[in-house]
């Protein structure tokens, strides 16, 4: 999955992040109101943790903006403030959920997977196309209940597909949702096919018909139709 953490305080944004990233997640970060504003702008997240007292600016400022935006992305507010009012208002604004600081980076996970599986996988963690099936708890494969291996990246973008199954995706979308901010270093966006490719082979190899479909100067879809 993709987070992006809008967190000030240096100790617990590269907490969080270590821990979301050893956990097979791609995260970006945002240390002020403006870091956090500019990647809202630009890129789409499974899930947003936002702190509300940034240096330069109100993070319920930064949520109403997300939604003005008409965004999927969920969001659980990480705040120190503790009156209900906050928690009313956060919540009244959109967000997903409330977490008090300090917490356990394993309840702030458990929290963020519940809300992207309410958001993007109907409350399941089992996602299933025809004869494939996604495990997004287990990151399993599965084609006519057998087992197919892929790496962490190769899983990341048949899950991207999945979930957005009969659009259209550029090779530029996919690669900045899978890569986060590290795919403004690569010269090129060409590689994807490589990945794309991979993906389709042991798919098929496996008894998956391909569904992925190539869209002659845009990208890919998958669909059956």
């Amino acid at each position: 999955m993709k987070f992006l953490i809008i967190e000030d305080e240096e100790g617990l944004r590269q907490s969080i992040d270590q821990y979301l990233t050893a956990e097979g997640n791609i995260c970006d970060c945002a240390s002020n109101y403006e870091q956090g504003y500019q990647k809202l702008s630009i890129y789409d997240y499974d899930c947003v943790l936002l702190d509300l007292t940034l240096p330069d600016g109100e993070g319920l400022q930064l949520l109403k903006y997300l939604k003005k935006l008409n965004k999927a992305d969920g969001v659980l507010i990480i705040s120190a403030r503790n009156s209900l009012d906050q928690k009313i208002e956060g919540l009244s604004l959109g967000a997903d959920d409330y977490l008090i600081k300090p917490f356990h980076l394993s309840e702030l996970y458990a929290r963020t997977l519940a809300i992207i599986r309410r958001r993007n996988f109907n409350g399941n963690s089992l996602l299933s196309f025809n004869e494939l099936e996604i495990d997004t708890a287990s990151k399993e494969v599965k084609v006519n209940g057998q087992l197919v291996y892929l790496t962490r990246k190769e899983f990341d973008l048949l899950l991207y597909f999945l979930v957005n199954k009969n659009k259209v995706i550029s090779k530029s979308a996919a690669v900045v949702h899978i890569w986060g901010d590290e795919a403004d270093m690569a010269d090129s966006f060409d590689f994807i096919y490589t990945h794309i490719k991979n993906v389709r082979k042991k798919l098929t190899d496996s008894g998956c018909k391909d569904y992925f479909q190539s869209v002659y100067g845009v990208g890919y879809k998958f669909t059956d139709a």
